[in-house]
């Protein structure tokens, strides 16, 4: 979209911006700045790379996985740099920055409209113990899509999965397997895919993982927010709503009917290079932990490198990063759900991570 840099004239000494301590001096960091970029519900605005707060102290080499997985089905804007990007994976950090300040420009992502949240979340991949088969411990079915999917839109809501005969029939054959608890179910729904030990009927045990395969195309409504608006809860955060349904068995059944949308699953086999890795994201690549985001694609566009810097009670983050995949509560220019990995860890700070964002888009010059 934008030419590359040619030699410019310097600025008088007065005009040159000072540099960050361990940022040197750019072709970007000095002459005239390009202009503004509307990109959909986005406006990018140019700014220097010393603007960039910590870019100097990131670990880049942690981004250049991720960076590396995009380029496996980059953009077109990406992909003629991605055999620079595959050979600066040995460079030193010092040479990737450098290659980095001489090959993109940094972009401020701002919003079109005023009064849009700028908000960083967490999600991350679960890790669950289910059985193939129906037992009194393990009871809640995850289904692959039913065959009649497409011939109803919206398809059956969760209560009415849950209570009519003929949502119930369309659904038969379809378990892939029974977890124990329907929080799990919900949380692996919410997160869109998981890691699931599934205990075989033969006594064997298999690491698989569940990913998104489809959703009923209801509308989603948080547990949470439920929770909030009927005065039942103060910390909306994931192990507070574990805490109230432990404390009201009675009524997790009207708090997971709250939420109409079901995600449906198909099953993939997990090699040790596929467990090194999170699941695919809207782009088509492996997420990476740390190193991933989801995004509004119509802001920004999968295979971005964006720059992001958060700071809130949860965590601080100053950070290269790669927008890689989306999801329907991730709406509006400023915002990014942040993948966290797997695991219990990772699912306490995705679970609490909600606090103010600014991200910068790096666009090839």
């Amino acid at each position: 979209m934008l030419a590359a840099c040619g030699s410019v004239p310097l600025p008088p000494a007065d005009e040159i911006p000072p540099a960050r301590p361990g940022v040197s001096a750019a072709p970007g960091d000095f002459g005239p700045l390009p202009p503004p970029i509307t990109q959909g519900k986005s406006r990018w605005q140019p700014v220097r790379w010393a603007e960039l707060p910590g870019f100097a102290d990131d670990s880049l080499h942690e981004a250049w996985n991720a960076w590396l997985k995009s380029c496996e089905r980059p953009g077109p804007a990406f992909a003629p740099l991605c055999g620079e990007v595959r050979r600066l994976s040995i460079a030193t950090p010092a040479g990737q920055r450098e290659w980095m300040m001489q090959r993109l420009q940094p972009y401020r992502v701002e919003p079109l409209q005023a009064g849009s949240e700028a908000l960083l979340t967490g999600y991350y991949e679960p890790v669950l113990d289910a059985s193939r088969q129906p037992s009194a411990r393990h009871a809640v079915p995850l289904y692959r899509p039913p065959l009649n999917l497409a011939s109803r839109k919206p398809w059956y809501s969760r209560q009415e999965i849950d209570t009519l005969p003929e949502a119930r029939a369309a659904l038969r054959g379809r378990e892939i397997a029974y977890l124990a608890d329907p929080l799990d179910a919900l949380s692996l729904q919410i997160q869109g895919s998981g890691r699931v030990r599934i205990a075989e009927p033969d006594g064997s045990v298999r690491m698989v993982r569940l990913a998104f395969a489809a959703t009923n195309d209801q509308p989603y409504r948080s547990v949470g927010g439920w929770l909030l608006q009927q005065g039942l809860l103060r910390d909306a955060s994931w192990p507070g709503i574990k805490a109230w349904a432990a404390q009201n068995p009675q009524r997790v059944g009207e708090m997971l009917w709250s939420n109409p949308r079901v995600v449906f699953f198909r099953e993939e086999p997990m090699s040790e290079l596929d467990a090194a890795f999170g699941p695919r994201g809207a782009q088509g690549v492996p997420l990476t932990p740390g190193r991933s985001i989801a995004v509004d694609k119509e802001s920004i566009p999968y295979g971005t490198p964006v720059w992001l810097a958060s700071t809130g009670p949860v965590t601080s983050l100053q950070r290269l990063v790669l927008a890689q995949d989306t999801g329907s509560a991730i709406v509006g220019a400023v915002r990014a759900d942040f993948f966290t990995g797997w695991g219990p860890e990772a699912g306490e700070l995705a679970g609490r991570l909600k606090q103010p964002l600014r991200l910068w888009v790096l666009w090839p010059r």
